[in-house]
């Protein structure tokens, strides 16, 4: 049975050539986002790989996977696609080590008081020793705890590197159970019985909170996890907490973080994304001297074409073998 590829994105032709090369009974074919297929083409699709382009279901009659290029989801809830059955898959476990790699970078960062050394870096200006102690003496790290809200295959990874620091890890998820691997791709590749976090369930999250003196938030963007770190979440932090956000920007009230940070009951945060993508030139925490600020980076994968090439050929194959897909979405989770 020859399967129908169609690929919106703009990746290099050695990856075509590849794919090409590992499948050659499946039809390629590549479009411009910017443009509209044929309806003849896409009346045929079985796997439409893409990321922000999404046709109405109505016409791809023939399609059985969207593969979407993004982890999240929340830009392809309320499409006709979406309301469909037809199964969506993400890019989950291509970014687990990376994003890991940049939650530690945070919390290293943080608790050595970085962005106030890079203030003094750009001010040219030498602290006291009275200054250096006071404002500039870091936090260790072993022994502290870390709270991991969002505890997939990305919080499994922050756990491992937290570990080696002799940091305490709290795992937040909606079960409150080890994560279950099957019919997941996944790159960082820990075993349940490698993991040595402490679970807890959603429902369980103030305590989690009242514990953590670095919270890590790497939950999905769902109805429900929207605006779940607010201004009485935040209040429960340990005095001196820190405050990580790789995931999206609506599930942390940016405004209640802010003001924390800025009274010192928060010392420090990293933030990665925000309510406002791209961030304002205006906005206030650019100039923050407690926070680290990224433009939506924590999630770039240096193995993506590779990765991505592997994940495809997965799903292609199992289309082909009417097998179920890896990376399904569950529509009534909402990730």
């Amino acid at each position: 049975m020859t399967l129908t590829y169609l690929c919106t994105l703009p990746l290099p032709d050695s990856w075509f050539e590849q794919l090409a090369d590992r499948m050659p009974d499946v039809e390629i074919h590549r479009h411009a986002p910017d443009s509209t297929p044929s309806a003849e083409l896409l009346a045929e699709v079985d796997l439409l790989h893409t990321s922000e382009w999404l046709p109405e279901a109505a016409a791809v009659p023939a399609l059985r996977c969207v593969q979407l290029d993004t982890s999240g989801v929340d830009h392809v809830r309320g499409t006709s696609l979406w309301d469909s059955e037809i199964p969506i898959a993400t890019l989950g476990g291509i970014a687990p080590i990376p994003m890991a790699e940049y939650a530690m970078m945070a919390i290293l960062e943080l608790s050595h008081r970085m962005p106030l050394i890079e203030r003094h870096r750009a001010d040219r200006t030498w602290p006291t020793n009275a200054e250096r102690l006071a404002t500039l003496t870091p936090r260790e790290l072993r022994g502290a705890t870390v709270g991991i809200v969002g505890y997939g295959r990305i919080g499994r990874e922050i756990s491992r590197l937290a570990e080696v620091f002799g940091m305490n890890v709290l795992g937040v998820s909606r079960s409150g159970r080890p994560p279950v691997d099957a019919e997941k791709f996944d790159t960082g590749r820990r075993s349940v019985a490698e993991d040595r976090a402490e679970l807890f369930a959603m429902d369980r999250l103030d305590e989690v909170l009242r514990r953590s003196d670095f919270l890590v938030v790497v939950v999905p963007l769902t109805e429900l996890t929207r605006g779940m770190i607010g201004a009485q979440q935040l209040d429960l932090l340990p005095p001196g907490a820190h405050v990580i956000n790789i995931a999206r920007g609506g599930i942390v009230d940016e405004s209640a973080l802010l003001e924390r940070v800025r009274d010192g009951r928060i010392a420090g945060v990293a933030l990665d994304v925000f309510d406002d993508e791209p961030l304002p030139p205006t906005s206030a925490w650019w100039s923050e001297p407690n926070a680290l600020v990224t433009p939506h980076v924590a999630g770039l994968a240096p193995q993506y074409h590779a990765q991505t090439l592997d994940l495809v050929v997965e799903n292609l194959t199992r289309l082909a073998e009417n097998r179920p897909i890896v990376n399904e979405v569950d529509r009534a989770a909402g990730y």
